[in-house]
């Protein structure tokens, strides 16, 4: 079992890291607190599970999804182009920072918008990089909600029809009820 010291709580928090990585590489969707809001997450590059997510979440295809990737270098293998001021936004921004990119690359339709474009994320959160880097692919981060009703300000937040759907429910942060915003959003076109 790993810990983690939360600077927010100060208290030592738990998970298991194994039984996430587990249901991310059998195609399971996952619920977990990311760096912003609790979010429904899986492989970002198996289409079985994205399209599982988009289901479960009613979103139509011509939405896009959130993604995560570890870093600016795994950022670069999922998308065709990044401005170079990009880099430097990504690393100096104050808030969690999704930024769509015009055109993906090696992530399957599900994870895209219909026009191809892809909504990317790296996250400053210890517990998100800490999955992204161990399963070596970026995941899905969509909130976990129904399509255009309130996203979850807490787990207690979440209805019992997205827990329904998930293979796996992270214990980690259930009872902090201070999640922070969604993030920004801004284009890379």
């Amino acid at each position: 079992m790993l810990t983690f010291t939360s600077q927010r709580t100060r208290m030592v928090q738990n998970y298991q890291l194994e039984p996430i990585l587990e249901t991310l590489e059998n195609g399971g969707l996952m619920l977990f607190p990311t760096d912003t809001i609790w979010g429904i997450g899986c492989d970002a590059t198996n289409p079985v599970a994205v399209a599982r997510i988009r289901a479960l979440r009613q979103l139509p295809l011509e939405q896009p999804i959130v993604l995560l990737a570890d870093s600016v270098a795994m950022l670069k293998n999922h998308v065709a182009h990044i401005h170079p001021r990009v880099e430097t936004l990504l690393n100096f921004h104050t808030r969690p920072l999704t930024i769509i990119y015009d055109q993906a690359i090696g992530l399957p339709t599900a994870a895209t918008a219909s026009d191809g474009s892809v909504a990317i994320r790296v996250p400053r959160d210890k517990f998100c990089l800490e999955i992204i880097e161990s399963l070596g692919r970026p995941i899905v981060a969509t909130a976990a909600c129904i399509a255009n009703q309130p996203y979850p300000k807490h787990f207690g937040e979440i209805s019992s029809a997205i827990i329904e759907g998930i293979d796996y429910v992270v214990r980690y942060r259930q009872m902090d009820k201070d999640m922070a915003e969604p993030s920004v959003v801004a284009s890379h076109r």
